[in-house]
């Protein structure tokens, strides 16, 4: 391989698992890399019942996964990092990132996120619960889904988790490691396991 070339693979493995940076691309790289997430992005779309806006980013190796009913749908700019799972009903507004390993999965009800929101490494966030009864074992318990809502201008942080059911407003921050189980306040910080209020971003 060519060293233009080899630097071309790694400047591409660079933008997969640091997408925010496609967005000020230098001249010089802009038109191979636009070309490179045409392709890319072309390829998602035939495969699987996904809809991308203007000017999007997703790494070649995010697992984006749409069918009939369970759609995917990115707003305009939204980025998808390296090896971050996606699997519908997922609708993403404007300005949205899902960094690196980051799991979403929309369940039956689904999962909307606001526009500008951040999703950071390794968060989970499943819009579905499976049963506890003690009458049978966990592989044969009931699934349910409520489905999840996030508010626009959210941090949602590395590691963190958001269980079924949960609406969190507008502006919220949700701390590394987080495991968030009960609604969320506009503007509220909350951290912990369970996850309580811990401040007001409005105070800082």
């Amino acid at each position: 391989m060519h060293a233009p070339e080899a630097l071309r693979d790694q400047h591409k493995r660079r933008l997969a698992w640091m997408p925010w940076l496609y967005f000020s691309l230098k001249a010089r790289h802009r038109a191979w890399a636009q070309a490179w997430q045409s392709e890319v992005q072309a390829r998602l779309v035939a495969q699987e019942t996904v809809a991308i806006g203007q000017d999007c980013f997703v790494a070649p190796d995010a697992a984006i996964f749409g069918e009939p009913g369970r759609a995917v749908t990115l707003g305009d700019r939204c980025a998808i990092a390296a090896q971050a799972f996606l699997h519908g009903p997922i609708t993403l507004g404007n300005d949205v990132s899902v960094n690196a390993g980051a799991r979403l999965d929309g369940g039956r009800k689904g999962l909307l996120i606001g526009d500008g929101t951040r999703i950071a490494s390794g968060a989970a966030i499943y819009a579905f619960d499976h049963g506890l009864g003690p009458d049978r074992d966990l592989k044969d318990q009931p699934v349910r889904s409520r489905g999840i809502r996030i508010g626009r201008d959210v941090w949602i942080g590395a590691n963190a988790g958001v269980t079924d059911g949960v609406v969190i407003g507008d502006h919220a921050v949700v701390a590394m490691g987080a495991v968030v189980t009960r609604d969320v306040a506009d503007w509220a910080i909350v951290a912990g396991v369970p996850a309580r209020v811990v401040g007001d971003r409005r105070s800082r």
